[in-house]
């Protein structure tokens, strides 16, 4: 992955960004020598974004198939995260 610093992004301007951004999808940007952000074009960024919600489909079908779920209402469910959240700060 491509690395920039920030004080060259502060001189150069969004221009360092895109230059680093035609041959990859990422670039770091490093402020005073550390890694500190990453930035990507929207195309890259909605990709990931679709990746993610897939998993997240992905899990939930298997979790349903292996019967891990919780049929509740509302009030049921808001009990229960409310019980578990005594027993962790206990």
């Amino acid at each position: 992955m491509k690395s920039i610093t920030a004080n060259d992004l502060k001189s150069r301007g969004v221009s360092v960004l895109e230059a680093a951004l035609e041959h990859q999808d990422e670039v770091l940007i490093s402020v005073r020598g550390k890694p500190r952000f990453v930035v990507m074009d929207i195309e890259h960024y909605e990709r990931l974004c679709e990746a993610e919600i897939h998993s997240a489909w992905q899990q939930a079908r298997e979790a349903i198939s292996q019967g891990d779920y919780v049929v509740a209402t509302a009030d049921e469910h808001i009990a229960r995260w409310r019980q578990a959240l005594a027993e962790n700060v206990l």
